[in-house]
């Protein structure tokens, strides 16, 4: 089994993505973005998760955080496992869904591909977590998830992008709270 991509250290900070399975771009209502929000704040609030920066982009998820139980990879398998569940009840669910058939088929076939699952599959599965271990590497990877949406041409600058920290570091409206890193100016 490969360990490129693990979680070595576990009380190190680290940055994760990871995306809808085959890059589905479902997170293009409220209701779907509200679903991430909220387990987010959960973890921050009940989990140990310290999340320092997040960017929610249509098919995807960056996040920087530190689990304070040294669990990183528990509290990702975790948050990705309900809101796996959370999100497709929530497609089931949504009265204007047009793609509503085509996206279930799609999480079954992947989920019946994958001998891992049972039933649907939401996410990918991997993390691809980096350890945290410089100033420079935070900075980087603040940069890479702030800029994502600019680059992927849904703003013009990384404030604008309402499911990310950079609203929290600019001082605007945000819509997850974010704990301090500490050193960063």
């Amino acid at each position: 089994m490969s360990r490129k991509y693990k979680f070595h250290n576990p009380s190190a900070a680290y940055f994760v993505s990871f995306a809808v399975i085959n890059w589905i771009d479902v997170f293009t209502r409220e209701a779907y973005f509200n679903v991430i929000v909220d387990s987010l704040d959960f973890c921050r609030k009940h989990k140990g998760m310290a999340l320092f920066a997040y960017c929610i982009m249509p098919s995807h998820i960056h996040l920087l955080f530190r689990d304070e139980n040294e669990n990183p990879s528990g509290l990702l398998r975790d948050f990705k496992g309900f809101t796996s569940k959370k999100m497709i009840a929530c497609i089931q669910e949504h009265p204007q869904e047009s793609r509503r058939e085509w996206m279930l088929w799609m999480f079954k076939r992947a989920g019946n591909k994958n001998s891992n699952i049972t039933g649907s599959q939401f996410w990918q599965q991997n993390n691809k977590p980096i350890e945290l271990w410089s100033t420079p590497v935070i900075r980087e990877k603040f940069d890479y998830i702030h800029n994502n949406p600019v680059k992927a041409g849904l703003v013009t600058e990384p404030w604008e992008w309402k499911y990310s920290s950079a609203r929290n570091y600019a001082e605007l409206d945000a819509v997850i709270e974010i704990d301090d890193i500490g050193f960063l100016g």
